[in-house]
């Protein structure tokens, strides 16, 4: 039978992209403020995503620093495309919007200062992808939101799925018909916990 690795976490842990000088700096700060961001690993993910879906249009719930919008806006620049991102914090949405325009992208992000919830009430246009990583207990709040803002086929992403405060959402996007959802649970090195869960979900 086939032997898995000794020290999967070490192995794995090994096997991160490089970034460049600014992630690296954002990372740093994440450690050293108690800032939580996806990291390394959710972040390559987030590209990936937004590169195989041909996401044009991308609405992220949650900015922080800026971090994760800079891997959306990689994976969706080329083509165009646009990411919509809301922070309610003014200190952060501030440091956000020099990471980006550090990064280059000022042009592909746009930072909004506002509370997600009242935000997404206010919004009309629809998404290719949506990335959530804002109070877990919001989640549930948020979920008839972004099935609005999702066009149909639309691929959402909720991280910290493994909180408890998580878990209302979890329950509901579950047993809801007009969802296919699978939640992931793994070892995710610079996350923010590192042993954590995301949930990957369509709008049917």
């Amino acid at each position: 039978m086939p032997q898995c690795h000794d020290n999967p976490e070490a192995y794995f842990r090994a096997l991160i992209r490089p970034r460049d000088d600014l992630l690296l700096q954002m990372e740093a700060e994440a450690d050293r403020e108690k800032i939580p961001i996806v990291g390394p690993l959710v972040g390559e993910l987030l590209y990936i995503l937004a590169m195989v879906t041909g996401a044009e249009q991308i609405l992220e719930l949650g900015t922080a620093t800026g971090y994760s919008a800079i891997f959306l806006a990689r994976g969706c620049h080329a083509r165009g495309g646009k990411v919509v991102t809301l922070e309610n914090d003014p200190a952060m949405a501030a440091r956000a919007r020099d990471n980006i325009r550090t990064a280059g992208y000022e042009k592909v992000v746009n930072v909004i200062l506002a509370d997600a919830l009242a935000a997404m009430t206010e919004m009309t246009r629809q998404f290719d992808l949506v990335f959530i990583d804002i109070e877990k207990g919001d989640y549930i709040r948020a979920l008839p939101h972004l099935y609005e803002r999702l066009r149909p086929g639309g691929l959402l992403m909720a991280d910290n799925v493994s909180y408890k405060g998580a878990d209302p959402f979890n329950r509901a996007i579950f047993a809801d018909p007009r969802w296919r959802v699978v939640n992931l649970y793994a070892f995710l090195p610079q996350h923010s916990p590192e042993k954590d869960a995301v949930a990957l979900a369509v709008r049917l």
